[in-house]
């Protein structure tokens, strides 16, 4: 399936738990502009397709991924150094060109691309993972680590700011102290100290990490209703930015409809009967229920 790609790999099992490696080993599975495509097109393509359930991404080798990729000739982030927009001219505009290439961050289309898919998503950080690395994590639903896992915001050593929207998910992980601790000091941090600040669901040794994280998706998903597994990760995410609870009345009250309506009455019926419930529903069919 992933033949065509330089970057990346992936499986997918029979329970529809596609494992996607980010495939560079021999640079540490540093984030190149073309890994940047790839993981983009993956997650706005290919990640949904109704045979995908869930996605595990790990690294090849010994790091998950190391950062960008700075040995790039020009601007290694890839952009467009004659483009200085003003923030108006940006937000208007930030779609086409020469701002979607030029100026927009690789990273955040890609962390953009996973927060929107309808499924759910894991983090196996099997080593070191920093810069754009750590952050792409960060759009995931959870992380687990591997006891060899390193993990840095560094981008206050090379005199860049936080990309990938971690201004966004970041504090919202692990709270907005801890998250500018991290980014201020641009330390390393253990996998240890990573589960302390919350950021970093649970510790497996390197063997076990996949299994383990593969095995968690594998919970969330099989004998579940796609349609329901993709509207409560709507609401949850949506529920961040609500402003009041009627927002979140509104959005609930729809999911509610539309899945009672579908594969809610197979599941009621398979309760009364007694038996393990066949859901048909596909992520891809679920109805937009929030007002954009």
């Amino acid at each position: 399936m992933s033949a065509s790609f330089e970057t990346i790999s992936w499986t997918i099992d029979g329970d529809g738990i596609a494992t996607l490696v980010l495939d560079r080993p021999d640079q540490l599975n540093a984030f190149s502009v073309t890994m940047a495509r790839e993981l983009t097109e993956f997650f706005e393509v290919h990640a949904h397709d109704d045979d995908i359930r869930a996605v595990v991404v790990t690294g090849a080798g010994r790091a998950f991924c190391a950062g960008m990729d700075l040995t790039g000739e020009g601007n290694v982030f890839g952009l467009d150094e004659s483009v200085q927009p003003t923030p108006e001219e940006f937000a208007a505009a930030y779609d086409q060109e020469p701002y979607n290439t030029g100026v927009r961050d690789t990273g955040g289309k890609l962390t953009l691309a996973i927060h929107s898919l309808p499924k759910p998503v894991i983090a196996a950080i099997n080593g070191p993972a920093v810069g754009i690395g750590a952050t792409m994590t960060l759009a995931m639903d959870t992380r687990l680590a591997s006891t060899k896992a390193r993990i840095g915001f560094v981008f206050g050593r090379l005199g860049i700011v936080m990309e990938a929207c971690s201004s966004w998910f970041l504090p919202r992980i692990v709270g907005p102290a801890q998250a500018l601790e991290w980014v201020y000091s641009a330390d390393i941090l253990t996998a240890e100290q990573a589960r302390d600040g919350r950021l970093v669901r649970s510790i497996h040794e390197p063997d076990e990490l996949v299994p383990a994280a593969q095995d968690l998706a594998r919970s969330w998903v099989k004998g579940r209703s796609a349609a329901g597994v993709a509207i409560n990760k709507q609401m949850i995410y949506r529920g961040l930015g609500a402003a009041k609870p009627l927002d979140q009345h509104l959005m609930d009250s729809l999911g509610m409809y539309y899945t009672s309506i579908g594969d809610g009455k197979e599941g009621v019926a398979a309760f009364l009967e007694k038996r393990a419930p066949e859901f048909t529903s596909k992520a891809s069919e679920v109805p937009r229920i929030v007002v954009d």
